[in-house]
């Protein structure tokens, strides 16, 4: 068999350049499609007392199956004060395009104002905003140890702010785990490695219309992934 000639075989490595070049200055095109979500969150987030990876954000991970980037920016006995100094950066590094805000807990836990809480929370609701991002407001409940009056200004101000800037709002992470003893860790604040696919199942539904909205902003993306029961 004949080989190539010196003319075919310089058409033929023109061809695979050319081919590299195009792949290389499409893939950022394909890459920009995906989303990336960041968590700003708190313990809850963070799996504290489990495996990383058994904790509802590596859950929300798997689920998605790089149809997305997830940050999990998260830290344990966060503030919402502690959230604000590190948001700037983190969008910064990481330009999101969905931010979760699950802070306030260790606020409440602490009996700090609920009126510093909910400015610090706006102050990351508009700082999320101005840099272009969609936010997810993910609320919490805490225990009556101050008083049923602080209790309820508490858990007033996630309504509040989902109201004020029109926000998808969970309204309680812990729902259907809180006050089921087998589902919480011996602290009876933090949940177990068994109560993690409930926490997703609980903020999926509000995630997954956001993600919607972001691919229908985007040409050519591939549908979520369905949740399995």
């Amino acid at each position: 068999m004949m080989g190539l000639s010196t003319g075919q075989r310089k058409k033929s490595q023109m061809q695979r350049w050319l081919l590299l070049m195009l792949l290389w200055v499409s893939w950022p095109l394909v890459a920009s499609q995906q989303p990336t979500v960041l968590v700003m969150g708190d313990s809850l987030s963070a799996a504290y007392g489990i495996e990383q990876d058994a904790g509802w954000v590596s859950l929300l991970q798997t689920r998605l199956n790089g149809k997305a980037v997830i940050v999990n920016a998260s830290i344990s006995g966060e503030t919402t004060s502690g959230g604000i100094a590190r948001l700037p950066e983190q969008l910064r590094q990481h330009t999101p395009d969905i931010v979760l805000i699950e802070l306030g807990g260790n606020d409440g836990l602490r009996g700090l104002p609920p009126s510093q809480m909910r400015n610090n929370l706006r102050s990351m609701i508009e700082t999320s905003q101005a840099a272009n991002a969609q936010v997810l407001l993910i609320g919490i409940d805490i225990p009556p140890n101050y008083g049923d009056a602080y209790r309820s200004a508490f858990t007033r101000t996630y309504n509040a702010l989902a109201d004020e800037y029109d926000l998808t709002l969970v309204p309680f992470l812990l729902e259907g785990v809180a006050l089921e003893p087998e589902l919480m860790q011996s602290d009876g604040i933090h949940p177990t490695a068994e109560a993690q696919p409930r926490l997703l199942e609980t903020v999926w539904p509000a995630l997954e219309l956001l993600l919607e909205n972001h691919r229908n902003s985007q040409a050519g993306d591939s549908p979520l992934p369905q949740a399995t029961n």
